[in-house]
């Protein structure tokens, strides 16, 4: 099946692991560096903007004070999921994906999406590759984070009248502590395209989501 898919999500996800982590079991540490990032953003605002990917002929508008991540910044988070994956299970990590944009809120809050090639004549049927990744997300989970309750979930949404596969996954640490996730996946033709939310802040997480509900494909 797809391999390049599973790598480049669980890659993904692991980088809001690792954020989320690195942040919450340093306590002490975290709550100076919340205090610090609070009074950042309070001093800085940032308009929402529209992003137009014409690949997909798909219009979006990104939250205020949400800023763009820069792909040398990404990509050097990627490596650090990209280290976790390879020693969770055999085999290197191969990304096909092209990132359409990464914003984030704070180190917490992320809005990813992507796009990769995906040709059922090649690589399998589409809706049992995205099973195939949502159960490897989910063990992935399980083995590096024994400690967490871990809650996941797959159905349909509509989206500007186009049907989206989604997982939902909710983990709450051993602090209670809590990271929610939303991935959106649609094969346009002979590529497959992702949006990708993760947020332990509702009210960000619902801007974001917010922001994916009303964008249109035209």
């Amino acid at each position: 099946r797809n391999k390049t898919k599973k790598d480049y999500f669980i890659t993904c996800i692991f980088v809001y692991i690792f954020n989320y982590y690195m942040k919450y079991n340093f306590v002490y540490l975290t709550i100076v560096v919340l205090i610090f990032q609070s009074c950042k953003s309070q001093s800085r605002t940032i308009p929402k903007r529209e992003i137009h990917n014409k690949e997909f002929n798909w219009r979006i508008t990104i939250p205020e004070n949400f800023e763009g991540v820069s792909s040398e910044k990404w990509s050097l988070m990627q490596n650090k999921g990209t280290d976790a994956i390879e020693k969770s299970y055999e085999g290197k990590v191969k990304n096909r994906a092209k990132i359409i944009f990464v914003f984030k809120s704070d180190q917490l809050n992320y809005f990813e999406s992507n796009y990769q090639p995906f040709d059922t004549l090649t690589d399998g049927n589409y809706n049992e590759t995205c099973q195939a990744v949502n159960n490897v997300l989910y063990q992935t989970f399980i083995s590096q984070i024994p400690n967490a309750v871990i809650d996941t979930s797959t159905h349909e949404e509509i989206i500007d009248n186009l049907k989206f596969r989604t997982f939902k996954m909710k983990i709450v640490y051993p602090n209670k502590l809590v990271m929610k996730g939303l991935l959106y996946s649609r094969l346009f033709d002979k590529k497959e395209f992702s949006a990708n939310i993760f947020y332990v802040d509702d009210e960000k997480g619902n801007l974001m989501i917010d922001s994916w509900k009303n964008s249109k494909f035209r």
